[in-house]
């Protein structure tokens, strides 16, 4: 019965960090992340509805809804971080259950203790997303750690179906390198989201009319600045937007090469043709949506499906590393 418990606990948590890292996106990209500028509560309260008082004093002093305050972004804010404190006592749930002896008996419990302590920091970066106003390398490092913790929760519900035997052992590490590049391109797909770049190139396939136009990479790739500025407190040039934009193109391309010819090669082994063409359908769709931000502009119901995208895309990459894995529960 406990095992049980344990494993549908386990398959639910995993769905549901999907959600949270959705949502996730959807506040980031309705610039709600200041909607509710102190942490973990909103202006001391509990839920906006407590604190409209505060809220219409700020929407006041901004001059209107327009800014980063209003009581639509305090929600979308708020309810993130319901739904972000409901996932970490899950996590809590499946690490306690993790260490009881009757489930320690049939797997470590050190990759649940692993996500709790990753959700525990994901907590700081939460506060400090708010506390550093929108800092982009916390915010970018946050993204990170909500698709790190659904990576995760995907091996840990992949784990409850036992061990993987491959046939194509040849493949792991190419598996393993694609999943290493896709992580690599979604971190500067959240630094594009995070600099307010996804808009600097709007024609395609080139990007101002051509193939390499001027670019900033130096202030657009330092790490240790704020929201807009240089290190040294200047305002950030298009230029070093462009480089972003650009350099997160460049990385889709080969990507997106990459990932096809490893879903091509999956599909040739018996066993793991269905996950192949769940990889190449999702790397399709996303480079569907990705070419959709430019072409409409931004719409947010296409970026919140290209964040989707990217992180089924990951959890894809994870169940085939899975699945060429001889030791699925090391």
């Amino acid at each position: 019965m406990a095992t049980y418990l344990f494993r549908n606990i386990i398959y639910f948590t995993a769905a549901f960090t999907f959600v949270v890292v959705v949502v996730g996106a959807f506040v980031r990209l309705t610039d709600a992340g200041l909607g509710c500028p102190d942490w973990p509560g909103c202006y001391g309260k509990i839920t906006p509805k407590h604190a409209a008082q505060n809220i219409a004093k700020a929407i006041a002093e901004q001059g209107g809804t327009h800014g980063p305050v209003s009581t639509q972004k305090a929600w979308h804010e708020m309810g993130h971080r319901y739904l972000a404190g409901t996932l970490g006592l899950l996590i809590l749930g499946i690490m306690v259950m993790a260490w009881t002896r009757g489930v320690r008996a049939q797997q470590s419990p050190w990759l649940a203790t692993t996500l709790l302590a990753l959700v525990i920091f994901q907590a700081a970066l939460g506060m400090w997303t708010v506390t550093l106003l929108l800092k982009p390398v916390i915010v970018t490092l946050h993204l990170l750690g909500g698709m790190a913790t659904l990576a995760l929760m995907t091996w840990l519900a992949l784990r409850q179906s036992g061990r993987s035997e491959s046939q194509a052992a040849w493949l792991r590490p190419w598996a393993a390198l694609g999943l290493v590049l896709l992580v690599m391109q979604i971190a500067l797909g959240g630094w594009v989201s995070t600099n307010y770049a996804a808009l600097a190139c709007i024609d395609l396939p080139t990007c101002h009319g051509e193939w390499a136009p001027k670019m900033d990479f130096a202030h657009g790739f330092q790490l240790l600045r704020e929201l807009g500025q240089t290190a040294a407190g200047d305002k950030l040039s298009y230029d070093a937007l462009t480089a972003i934009h650009w350099t997160h193109r460049a990385g889709a391309v080969v990507v997106t090469l990459y990932l096809a010819w490893l879903a091509w090669q999956a599909a040739n082994v018996p066993h793991l043709r269905t996950i192949a063409v769940g990889v190449g359908v999702l790397l399709a769709a996303q480079v569907a949506l990705g070419l959709s931000n430019i072409l409409t502009g931004l719409n947010l119901l296409v970026a919140v499906g290209h964040n989707a995208g990217a992180a089924l895309l990951l959890v894809a990459l994870v169940v085939l590393n899975f699945a060429l894995s001889v030791k699925a529960h090391a």
